[in-house]
């Protein structure tokens, strides 16, 4: 269980096909001391398990595998050498829940329709698919590229967040632009509300 915070940015370092997915080398702050194999870490959203983990040239690093069905519902798939995600490690008891609620199980990929900057905040408009739009809300949370935001308005499969300046220093936001694709989590609670209503 994660929180949308997200605590670091690292940088793939290495994407290695496998049989059935991907392996992926990210680069990353945290102590690998800290980070024990078969920890859960969320990476620009989809929660991975933790297969190694060290240091290597005097940068830290974990190892992540994807399944070929996490490749195909999240952008994971685009990653390469470079790319930097962002970084969140699990809810523990007692620590602060500051975003929302957040599984790490992505439910599909949205589109950025358009960013307007406004004095050091960032405006952008979303595309969600079809079949998640009737989950996101206006003044509701949805989890983007692993970020817990709120939904500012929405119109049809459109809707709209503000990012702040902390937001946009301390993840990979500062770098997204029209057309990209990110991962997106809709709120778990409005899943469940549909389950119980018969939908």
């Amino acid at each position: 269980m994660f929180t949308g915070i997200v605590t670091a940015v690292g940088e793939v370092i290495a994407a290695t096909p496998r049989a059935a997915g991907m392996r992926f080398r990210i680069a990353a702050a945290y102590d690998p001391t800290t980070v024990a194999v078969g920890a859960s870490i969320a990476c620009a959203g989809p929660c991975l398990t933790v297969v190694e983990r060290g240091t290597e040239n005097g940068r830290h690093y974990f190892d992540v595998e994807a399944s070929t069905e996490t490749l195909s519902l999240t952008t994971l798939g685009d990653w390469a050498a470079g790319t930097r995600v962002n970084l969140e490690r699990p809810l523990r008891i007692g620590d602060e829940l500051g975003g929302h609620l957040v599984s790490g199980h992505v439910d599909g990929v949205a589109r950025i329709l358009e960013r307007v900057d406004e004095a050091d905040m960032a405006r952008f408009a979303f595309e969600a698919p079809q079949h998640l739009a009737r989950y996101i809300a206006g003044k509701g949370s949805v989890c983007l590229d692993g970020t817990s935001l709120t939904v500012n308005a929405v119109s049809g499969r459109r809707f709209g967040v503000m990012i702040v300046p902390h937001t946009l220093a301390a993840t990979t936001w500062s770098e997204r632009k029209t057309g990209d694709a990110v991962n997106l989590e809709v709120d778990m609670l409005a899943r469940y509300l549909e389950r119980l209503r018969g939908g």
